[in-house]
C-alpha cells in the first residue's frame, strides 16, 4: 500500500531530545503527582507499582509507539492521518482521541487551576497558622482552606481562566519556541525539583517504614482489583490513545528512535511517580497517617504535612510549583492535538485555533468548577453523576481504551507490515530485533490488555 505524499508546512521539533522532552511532557501531569501516590496508598504500595510497571512496558509504550509510527509517517494531524493511510474510515480513532482530550482539559483544568491557588498560598504563607496546631485541628482547618478554593464564587473560575490563558499563550508561541522551549526547560527543573522534595522525605523519621511501602510487595494486598488498576492507570498515565503522541509524533525528526525515545519516557515518568511517592509517603508515616487517605492526598494532606516540618514552607512551595509545572506541560499536550486540527486545513490560522478551542475549554470547563453546586448536579441522561465525574469517567472509560485498541489495531493489523517496519527501524537501521517481538504485542497482547480494563472500566469484570 501507497500514502499519499505529504508535504507539510508545519513546524516540527528540532532535535531527538527535544522529541524526547516534549512527549516526556504529556505523559508527566497530576496523574504522577496526585493520583499515582493516592492510588499507592489505597492498593497496598509496593504490589500496585510493580504491577503498574509491569503493565507500562505492554499497554503504554506499545500504544506510544503505534501512535508515533502513524504521526511521523504521515506528518499531520490525528484525525486526517487515517487518510492519508488509505483507511479513512478509520477516522473515528482520532476523532475519539481528540474528543477524549476535551474530555479531559474540561476538568483538568479546573483541578490546575487549584494547584496555581495553592503555589500562591504556599508562597505567601497561608498555611503557617496550622504549624502549631494538634493535628487533628490543623487537619480540619487545611480542609476548610480546600473547601474555600473550590468553592469560592469567582475565584476557581478565573484561575481555571489563568491557567488556559498561560497555556493559550504557550501555543502561540509554536512548536519550537512555545512547546520544545518549555518542555526543555521546565521538564528539567522539574526533575530537580521533585529530587529535592524526594530527598526531604528521605529525612524524615518515617522515610524506613515508606520505602517498606514503596518497595517491598505484600502479596496479601495483590487481588483483581488492584491489577486491573494498575493495568487502567499504567495505560492512561503515558497519554495512550489521546491523538496527543499522534500529534507530536509529527513533529518527530526523521532520526528519532521511535522504541527508544518511547522507553525513556516510559522509564522517565515512572521515576516521576516513584519520586513523588518517596517525597510524600516518609511523612505520612512520619506523622502515622493513614497512606489511604485518597484524593484529599494532595490538597489536604501535603499543607498539613509540610507544615510540620523543619522550612516546610520552603519544600510545600518547591512541590506545588512543581505539581503546577506537570499539570501545565500536561494542559499543553492535551490542547496541541485539537488546534494541529482545527488549523490543518487552513480555514483556520493557528491562533484562531488556539482561541477557539481555549474559550471552549473555559466555557464547558466551568461546569465542572463546583462539584457541589446546581449547575455541576444536574442529572445527564439519566446519569447520576456531575459535570466533573461526567468527563473524566467518559474519557477514561470510554474514550481512551476504544482509542487505544484501534491505535494498535491500525498499526498492528491494517497498515502495511514494510511501513511499520520501516519507521521503527528508521529504514532498516535500528531495532532489527525488537521489531518482530514489538509487532506481536501490538497486535495481540496490547489489544487484549485494553479490552480487559475498558471492560473492567465499564463493570462488565466486576
Amino acid at each position: 500500500m501507497k500514502i499519499k505524499n505529504v508535504v507539510s508546512e508545519r513546524e516540527g521539533f528540532s532535535t531527538k531530545v527535544a522529541s524526547y522532552f516534549s512527549s516526556l511532557s504529556s505523559a508527566v501531569g497530576l496523574g504522577n503527582i496526585w493520583m499515582f501516590p493516592v492510588l499507592t496508598g489505597l492498593f497496598g504500595g509496593a504490589s500496585f507499582i510493580f504491577c503498574y510497571i509491569f503493565f507500562a512496558l505492554l499497554t503504554g509504550i506499545p500504544v506510544m509507539v503505534s501512535e508515533y509510527v502513524i504521526g511521523r509517517r504521515t506528518r499531520t494531524n490525528a484525525i486526517d492521518a487515517f487518510g492519508v493511510l488509505g483507511k479513512p474510515y478509520m477516522k473515528i480513532t482520532g476523532v475519539l482521541g481528540l474528543m477524549g482530550c476535551l474530555f479531559i482539559l474540561f476538568f483538568y483544568s479546573s483541578v490546575a487551576g487549584w494547584v496555581y491557588s495553592y503555589i500562591g498560598k504556599a508562597i505567601t504563607g497561608e498555611f503557617k497558622g496550622i504549624s502549631n496546631m494538634p493535628l487533628d485541628q490543623a487537619n480540619t482547618v487545611s480542609q476548610e482552606i480546600f473547601n474555600n478554593v473550590i468553592n469560592g464564587l469567582m475565584g476557581p473560575f478565573l484561575l481555571q481562566l489563568l491557567v488556559i490563558t498561560v497555556v493559550a499563550i504557550v501555543l502561540i508561541l509554536g512548536v519550537k519556541r512555545g512547546i520544545e522551549r518549555l518542555s526543555k526547560t521546565l521538564m528539567p527543573v522539574l526533575f530537580l525539583l521533585l529530587l529535592i522534595c524526594a530527598i526531604k522525605g528521605l529525612t524524615q523519621p518515617g522515610a524506613a517504614e515508606a520505602l517498606k511501602f514503596l518497595f517491598v510487595p505484600d502479596i496479601s494486598k495483590l487481588n483483581s482489583t488492584t491489577i486491573l488498576t494498575a493495568m487502567g492507570l499504567a495505560f492512561f498515565k503515558l497519554s495512550a490513545g489521546s491523538g496527543t503522541q499522534t500529534t507530536y509524533g509529527s513533529y518527530f525528526t526523521g532520526s528519532t528512535n521511535l522504541v527508544s525515545n518511547a522507553i525513556q519516557v516510559c522509564i522517565s515518568d515512572i521515576v516521576v511517580s516513584i519520586l513523588a511517592g518517596i517525597a510524600i509517603f516518609p511523612v505520612v508515616f512520619t506523622f502515622h497517617l493513614n497512606p489511604e487517605s485518597g484524593p484529599g492526598l494532595l490538597f489536604n494532606t501535603i499543607p498539613l504535612l509540610f507544615s510540620k516540618i523543619p522550612m516546610g514552607g520552603l519544600f510545600m512551595t518547591l512541590f506545588f510549583v512543581l505539581t503546577g509545572i506537570a499539570a501545565t506541560m500536561a494542559m499543553l499536550s492535551l490542547v496541541e492535538p485539537v488546534v494541529a486540527f482545527l488549523s490543518s486545513k487552513k480555514l483556520l490560522s493557528r491562533n484562531t485555533a488556539i482561541l477557539i478551542t481555549s474559550s471552549l475549554i473555559a466555557v464547558v470547563g466551568f461546569l465542572t468548577m463546583h462539584q457541589g453546586s446546581y449547575v455541576n448536579t444536574i442529572q445527564l441522561f439519566g446519569l447520576n453523576m456531575s459535570f466533573f465525574d461526567f468527563f473524566n469517567n467518559g474519557s477514561s472509560n470510554y474514550l481512551l481504551p476504544i482509542a487505544g485498541i484501534l491505535f494498535s489495531v491500525t498499526t498492528g493489523w491494517m497498515m502495511d507490515s514494510t511501513i511499520f517496519h520501516d519507521e521503527i527501524t528508521n529504514n532498516g537501521t535500528t531495532n532489527k530485533k525488537v521489531y518482530p517481538i514489538l509487532r506481536i504485542v501490538i497486535r495481540y497482547l496490547t489489544p487484549i490488555l485494553i479490552l480487559v480494563v475498558f471492560l473492567n472500566a465499564i463493570g462488565i469484570l466486576k
